[in-house]
């Protein structure tokens, strides 16, 4: 048996702006949203078979751990794109910055920091 990663829930201060521009980058549309667990929100944006649920509870967030270096905490999001250097331009048109370029077999990528804090390596196999 080979699992399917199905959805991912990320705590976000306002996921109808995530899901926005994640939207525009990734193709997504939202699947679902409305009232979540302990009086939150969430917002589902994804594909047909994947999503990410953004979640906001009632009361303010807390600022992100450092990445790499706590028990738990998301490194990063890897997803896969047709066209690296369009994403890269959509990434670009909705305010963030690309980073890290990168070429090897057998593709190459590059990441981006979103307003959250959030990484994400977008990657185009050859």
């Amino acid at each position: 048996m080979t699992a399917i990663l199905e959805h991912a829930n990320l705590c976000v201060s306002d996921p109808h702006a995530t899901a926005a521009w994640m939207e525009r980058v990734f193709g997504w549309r939202i699947r679902w949203q409305g009232p979540a667990i302990h009086g939150g929100l969430s917002v589902h944006v994804g594909s047909k078979d994947s999503y990410l649920a953004l979640y906001t509870p009632p009361e303010d967030l807390g600022d992100p751990l450092p990445r790499y270096a706590n028990k738990g905490t998301l490194n990063h999001l890897a997803l896969i794109v047709e066209d690296l250097d369009s994403a890269e331009e959509a990434v670009r048109e909705v305010g963030f910055t690309p980073m890290n370029h990168a070429d090897y077999e057998p593709g190459r990528r590059f990441y981006f920091l979103d307003g959250e804090g959030v990484e994400y390596e977008l990657v185009q196999y050859d």
